[in-house]
């Protein structure tokens, strides 16, 4: 009889072990990764001309609106790919001017409540951004 609780003991413990492992590797973020906001400002630089923006993400997706070269004003749709740590997003947008429709893509870092990030938009350049996660 001892001998069965052993043996007993041994698959639940293996079971055990290699449930924990596998949750563990294929675990979907947790509720708060995904529903929480973040807002933040961009500032960026487009033909040596400086461009703002500012944005707005939640379960998943984002908003940015901003001002690129001459004046050129709008807005873009984002999608993030929600990992743990980093953030990649990809979006595009419609902008006054002569370049109408804007692409955009880059990643956000998140570090507790605090947001970082850098992209390219095709109407405001390179950026980097500064925001938090609420």
């Amino acid at each position: 009889m001892l001998k069965g609780i052993v043996i007993y003991a041994h698959k639940f413990v293996s079971t055990s072990l290699l449930t924990a492992c596998v949750s563990t590797i294929y675990t979907l973020p947790a509720s708060s990764q995904v529903f929480s906001p973040e807002v933040w400002s961009t500032v960026g630089s487009s033909n040596n001309l400086v461009s703002y923006g500012a944005g707005v993400r939640f379960l998943g997706t984002g908003i940015e609106i901003g001002t690129g070269e001459e004046g050129a004003t709008g807005g873009d749709f984002l999608k993030f790919l929600t990992l743990p740590l980093v953030s990649p997003y990809l979006g595009l947008g419609y902008y006054s001017g002569d370049e109408t429709i804007a692409y955009s893509g880059g990643v956000h870092l998140g570090f507790n409540n605090l947001v970082l990030g850098a992209g390219y938009h095709s109407v405001r350049g390179i950026n980097g951004k500064l925001g938090l996660k609420f």
